[in-house]
């Protein structure tokens, strides 16, 4: 008679909220190195505020525990009528498609039943090659591939160029900021990036937008003398590009746009130029920045400055369900 053999166990499925910090400790460790090895990316900031939300129980998602190690977890946010996945990170000695699906499938599944949430967002960086399989809610999906590019700035070219239109450009300042929420919504209109991020299709989702990439470290710590606006001779916003530090010698370009009337003058350039060389003064050794991948202008102009795309990941943008 042939031996019976145990069913295998799968790991349980608990709610965040009856987690304590301490008990993520090993997996946010994990984590931090990986997004520092990864991309360069201190991703200390986040998990504090993680830890700290936790503690609270306040933080809405699940985590995947096998005994009493925590091996993956996934949180939500929600927000008006729209739900944000804000991370999903399964440890990398126990990563699988399944156990990830099992995480998303679980909180797509709550923020889909949660009432007046009719779209979910998420930018989800460190899952594993997801545009190669069937997700959960497929049939509510769309996806659009992003590339997270960046540039070691000893071997970057900033020579200077020419802006075929009169501008003038100022360092970033506090007061530039509904100008700018407006100078996103126009200039995202209809573009591919107002399907991945609806914040950019109203000046009041641009102006949340804004603030939270100043206020918040999911983007970095906003960095004030990295950031430049440029005006038209008759003081219209025409341009800006924001910047934040993500590690002691890593900027990020959190926002770069043009008004349409000045697209193709040279203005993109001359602004991530600027920004670029006062990162480099700043201490940075690199920069990075994240791209869709169907935005071909935008990659030419990155790769020429000497970005390299390090790693590719999807948008994710769930709605009619």
């Amino acid at each position: 008679m042939a031996a019976l053999t145990e069913p295998v166990r799968q790991p349980d499925l608990v709610d965040l909220r009856e987690l304590r910090a301490n008990d993520l400790e090993p997996l946010l460790a994990e984590e931090i190195r990986t997004w520092e090895e990864t991309l360069d990316w201190d991703f200390g900031k986040s998990a504090d505020l993680v830890r700290r939300f936790v503690d609270l129980r306040a933080l809405n998602g699940c985590a995947l525990i096998d005994g009493q190690d925590v091996m993956g977890y996934s949180y939500y946010v929600l927000e008006e009528h729209k739900g944000l996945i804000g991370d999903l990170y399964v440890r990398r000695a126990r990563r699988t498609p399944e156990a990830e699906c099992r995480l998303l499938d679980t909180v797509l599944d709550e923020m889909m039943r949660a009432p007046h949430v009719s779209r979910i967002e998420s930018q989800l960086m460190m899952i594993q090659s997801p545009w190669t399989r069937e997700l959960p809610g497929a049939r509510f999906l769309q996806s659009h591939l992003r590339n997270f590019m960046i540039a070691d700035l000893s071997r970057a070219s900033l020579g200077q160029g020419r802006v075929r239109y009169r501008v003038y450009i100022e360092k970033w300042a506090e007061n530039y900021q509904e100008p700018a929420a407006q100078l996103i919504a126009s200039a995202y209109l209809g573009h591919v990036d107002s399907h991945i991020n609806d914040q950019y299709r109203s000046v009041a989702g641009a102006r949340r937008f804004l603030f939270n990439i100043v206020q918040y470290p999911g983007c970095g710590s906003f960095h004030r003398p990295g950031s430049f606006a440029a005006f038209d001779p008759d003081g219209r916003l025409c341009g800006m590009c924001l910047t934040s530090l993500v590690a002691p010698q890593t900027g990020h370009i959190t926002q770069i746009c043009v008004a349409n009337w000045v697209r193709g003058a040279g203005l993109g350039y001359e602004l991530l130029r600027q920004a670029l060389m006062a990162l480099r003064e700043s201490g940075c050794r690199k920069v990075s920045l994240t791209v869709t991948n169907s935005n071909k202008d935008a990659i030419k102009l990155y790769q020429r400055v000497g970005f390299k795309t390090q790693r590719q990941f999807s948008a994710y943008v769930w709605e009619g369900f």
